[in-house]
C-alpha cells in the first residue's frame, strides 16, 4: 500500500504513543509531562467509548547508554534492568498511567522485527554503503550540521557545543551504512502541504518544512565503532543507528512482521506525542523511512514545548531534574496530572516554579472546586438527611447552569479529544465550577433554607440538586485529568450505586442535564484537595 497519507484501512484502535525514553539516568518531570498527557488523552478517548491503545517504553541502546553502564560499573543489559524496574516502570503506575504496553528496545519481540524491517530496506536498494566524518553528539545519538552547533564560552571556550546539551560535540569518522534519505525530500514536502495537521503545534511545522527545503542529506544508519545496539543483519561488524532502531518500536510494539491482524487494527499512530528536540526525527526520518516501506504514515506529531526551571531546560545534565515524587509528595498525584496541563499550553516552552503550584492549587483545586464539593454534600445532608432532593421548581438561573455544563463539556471534548489543548480544555470546566460557586452565592441556600413552606422547600431542593447535579458533570469531565478525585466525588454524590461505574460514564454525554437520580444519597467524603503544610525542606 502506498505511504500517501494518514490512512487506517483496518484500524479500530485510537492509538496514541509517547517518545521510547532513554534508561540512562531515572525519570524527570519533562518525561513525566509527556506521558501523563497521553494518558490524559488516551483516558478521553476511552471515555468517548472507544478503543484505545496507547504505547511508552524505553529506549535501551546505543552509545550514551553504553558509557553510562561502564560507568557505574555494570553491563548495558544490568543497568537498563535496574532502571526499568526500580524507576521507570514505578513511576509510571505512581502517576497513574494506563498504558496498554511498555516496549523496551532490548526485547526480542522488537530487536528481530528491526533486523527485518532494514534487511528488507536493504534489498530494496535503500541502503548503500558509505563513510562519514562529522560532529556527534553523544547525548543526542546524533550527527550534528555545522551550523547546527554554537560556540563554546568558558571551559569550553573556542570548542563548539551540541545546542540542546551546551556539550561540546565529537569528530567521528567511521565506516557506515546510509539510508537514502535525501530521496525522500520532495516526497515528504509534498506530504506536508497535503496534511498541514501533521506536525504541530504550527511553529513545529514551520521549522521542519524550512529544513527539509534547504535539502536533505542521506541518513548514516550504522555505527562501528561500539556494539551495544542490534547488530546490521548482514554485516555483524555494524549496529543499528539508536535512532533507526527506536523509532521502529511504534511498529514493533503493535504487531509488524509477528501479528498482521494486531497490526492492522491498530497501525499507524493517530499521535505521535513527542519533545521538540526530537522533532525531525519523527517528522523527517520516520515519515522517510515508512515512505520506503510502503506503509501508511501517523496522523499527527505533536511536539510539546520544554519545562523550564531558572531560565534553563529541565534536564539532569542541566542540574534542574525535578523528580516526580518531589511534587506528587507534597501536591498529591492528581493536582500534580492537573497542574502542568493546565497552567503550560500544550506545544509551547512554560515555566515551572513551587510558587505557581502552589498558589493554582489553593486557589482553584482547594477553594474552587474542592470547597464547593464540601458544601454541596454538607448542606444536602444538613436540610435533606443526604437524600439529594428532586428539582421541581427550575427556573432562569438553573437553565443558566445547565447552559453552562453543557458548554463545557463541548467545549472540553473539542478542545481535549481533538486539538490537543488541554489547557483550554481544563479552563472551560473550571470556568463552569466558577459559575456554579457563582450560582450558590447568588440563590443563597442557607437563607432559603429558613422559608419552610412548600414552595420554599421546593426552591431549596432545586437549588442544591443544580449544584449536585453540576458536580457530577464535573466528575465525568475531570475524570481523565484527575481519577482519583473524580471517583471519590462520584461516590460521595452516590453516583457509584445509581447510575453505575464512572469509568462508563461518556465523556460526550457529560452536558446532558439531568442525569443525577433524586434520592441518591449524597455523604461528605474526605477533602478533595486538602490544605497544604508548608513548603518542605
Amino acid at each position: 500500500m502506498a505511504a500517501t497519507g494518514h490512512e487506517k484501512p483496518g484500524a479500530t484502535a485510537y492509538y496514541v504513543s509517547t517518545p521510547i525514553y532513554y534508561v540512562n539516568d531515572a525519570p524527570h518531570l519533562g518525561h513525566a509531562y509527556t506521558t501523563v498527557a497521553g494518558d490524559v488523552l488516551t483516558r478521553w478517548h476511552r471515555q468517548r467509548g472507544e478503543k484505545v491503545w496507547y504505547l511508552t517504553g524505553t529506549d535501551e541502546h546505543g552509545q550514551k547508554i553504553m558509557r553510562t553502564a561502564e560507568a557505574n560499573g555494570v553491563t548495558p543489559q544490568s543497568w537498563c534492568d535496574k532502571l526499568v524496574e526500580e524507576a521507570w516502570k514505578p513511576l509510571w503506575e505512581h502517576l497513574n498511567i494506563a498504558n496498554d504496553d511498555f516496549i523496551r528496545t532490548t526485547e526480542k519481540r522488537h530487536t528481530d522485527r528491526v533486523q527485518e524491517f532494514v534487511q528488507d530496506l536493504y534489498d530494496k536498494g535503500e541502503i548503500y554503503k558509505g563513510g562519514y566524518e562529522g560532529p556527534y553528539c553523544v547525548g543526542c545519538e546524533e550527527y550534528k550540521l555545522p551550523g547546527d552547533l554554537i560556540d563554546g564560552e568558558g571551559e569550553f571556550a573556542g570548542q563548539k557545543l551540541c545546542p540542546v546539551h551546551k556539550k561540546p560535540v565529537e569528530l567521528l569518522k567511521e565506516e557506515n551504512y546510509f539510508f537514502k534519505l535525501s530521496a525522500y525530500g520532495p516526497k515528504l514536502l509534498e506530504f506536508y502541504a497535503a496534511n498541514p495537521g501533521f506536525i504541530q503545534p504550527e511553529s513545529a511545522r514551520n521549522e521542519v518544512v524550512n529544513f527539509v527545503e534547504q535539502g536533505l542529506q542521506d541518513l548514516s544508519i550504522s555505527r562501528s565503532t561500539f556494539d551495544w545496539g542490534v547488530p546490521v543483519p548482514w554485516d555483524d561488524q555494524h549496529v543499528i543507528y539508536v535512532w533507526v532502531d527506536a523509532l521502529l518500536n511504534y511498529a514493533t510494539a503493535v504487531g509488524y512482521g509477528a501479528n498482521q491482524e494486531k497490526f492492522d487494527g491498530t497501525f499507524p499512530a493517530d499521535v505521535h506525542l513527542i519533545g521538540k528536540d526530537i522533532l525531525r526525527f519523527h517528522s523527517v526520518i520516520w515519515p522517510a523511512m515508512l515512505m520506503a516501506q510502503g506503509l501508511p504514515l501517523p496522523g499527527k506529531v505533536v511536539a510539546n514545548g520544554w519545562l523550564m526551571v531558572g531560565g534553563e531546560k529541565m534536564s539532569k545534565s542541566n542540574l534542574t531534574g525535578i523528580k516526580p515524587q518531589d511534587l506528587t509528595s507534597h501536591f498529591g498525584v492528581d493536582a500534580y496530572r492537573w497542574y502542568f496541563l493546565r497552567a503550560i499550553a500544550y506545544g509551547s516552552d512554560g515555566s515551572f516554579s513551587w510558587e505557581d503550584f502552589t498558589a493554582r492549587y489553593t486557589s482553584e483545586l482547594a477553594n474552587d472546586y474542592g470547597n464547593l464539593a464540601s458544601r454541596v454534600a454538607a448542606m444536602v445532608g444538613k436540610y435533606f438527611d443526604g437524600a439529594l432532593p428532586e428539582a421541581t421548581a427550575p427556573g432562569a438561573a438553573e437553565r443558566a447552569v445547565q447552559e453552562g455544563l453543557a458548554k463545557a463539556a463541548a467545549t472540553a471534548d473539542l478542545k481535549i479529544g481533538e486539538e490537543l489543548d488541554f489547557q483550554s480544555g481544563i479552563l472551560a470546566v473550571f470556568d463552569f465550577v466558577k459559575q456554579v460557586n457563582g450560582y450558590i452565592t447568588e440563590q443563597e441556600p442557607w437563607k432559603v433554607a429558613k422559608d419552610t413552606t412548600p414552595e420554599g422547600r421546593a426552591r431549596l431542593a432545586t437549588i442544591l440538586y443544580t449544584a449536585a447535579e453540576s458536580l457530577r458533570g464535573v466528575a465525568v469531565l475531570l475524570n481523565a485529568v484527575m481519577p482519583e478525585t473524580s471517583q471519590k466525588l462520584w461516590e460521595s454524590l452516590g453516583a457509584e450505586e445509581s447510575l453505575g461505574a464512572l469509568a462508563g460514564q461518556r465523556v460526550q454525554d457529560a452536558g446532558t442535564w439531568g442525569v443525577l437520580p433524586a434520592g441518591a444519597t449524597v455523604t461528605k467524603g474526605a477533602v478533595l484537595f486538602p490544605r497544604l503544610e508548608e513548603k518542605p525542606a
